[in-house]
């Protein structure tokens, strides 16, 4: 027999309003952890902490992130994939292009001080081997100067840069620039113009690189 339901009353689809809601409290969660990677690190991080900022129990957290291990791992492949859906999406046209989109990357980093923070403390501590974030650290360092290099090897087959240019070793020196760019910068947000100082950087490095002794085009 069908239940009659009061006067007023709304049928509700099968759990959506559920759904949405579990969408929305994964993302706090994923928020808060965030600022807590970012001020202790990931050992001196807790759980209950992170839940309490949420304002549900460590055992709601649990529901979501199977543990701390989980919630770190799942945070920085967050960041990542926002991130090369965002910036790197697309094959580039030359190096110039695809070295432009880094200094961009850059630039939107210091608009996030606590996700940059973060990265630096993680990336620090998961030098560590036995660290939970340590493959992640290895393979995504990996995965970054192998896009970077691709592009710079098309742009010597290309004739737009130099014959002898080794576009492994340009893209690892790349990274290692931006990284200590971005340690300046965390530590002095508002007096190191870290977008600038790439900038400035990719620039030079692109004039010594090119064929013709061009540059980074002129910004927009």
């Amino acid at each position: 027999m069908e239940r009659k339901r009061s006067p007023g009353t709304v049928a509700k689809g099968p759990g959506r309003g559920t759904y949405a809601v579990g969408d929305e409290r994964r993302l706090r969660i994923l928020d808060a952890a965030v600022e807590h990677f970012a001020q202790w690190g990931f050992h001196a991080s807790s759980m209950a902490r992170i839940a309490r900022d949420v304002g549900i129990t460590q055992g709601g957290l649990l529901h979501h992130f199977r543990s701390k291990e989980d919630l770190l791992v799942q945070v920085l492949a967050r960041s990542d994939e926002a991130d090369e859906e965002k910036f790197f999406s697309r094959e580039f046209g030359s190096a110039a292009e695809c070295l432009s989109v880094v200094v961009r990357l850059a630039e939107y980093n210091a608009t996030r001080l606590g996700r940059t923070r973060m990265f630096n403390v993680l990336a620090a501590e998961a030098g560590e081997p036995g660290h939970p974030a340590h493959t992640y650290f290895v393979e995504r360092y990996a995965r970054v100067v192998e896009h970077l290099s691709l592009t710079l090897r098309r742009a010597v087959a290309a004739g737009e840069l130099k014959p002898d240019t080794d576009p492994v070793a340009v893209a690892q020196e790349l990274v290692a620039v931006m990284d200590g760019l971005q340690l300046q910068w965390v530590l002095d947000p508002e007096g190191f113009d870290m977008g600038g100082r790439l900038r400035g950087y990719v620039d030079r490095l692109l004039r010594t690189l090119t064929v013709t002794g061009a540059g980074l085009p002129p910004e927009r």
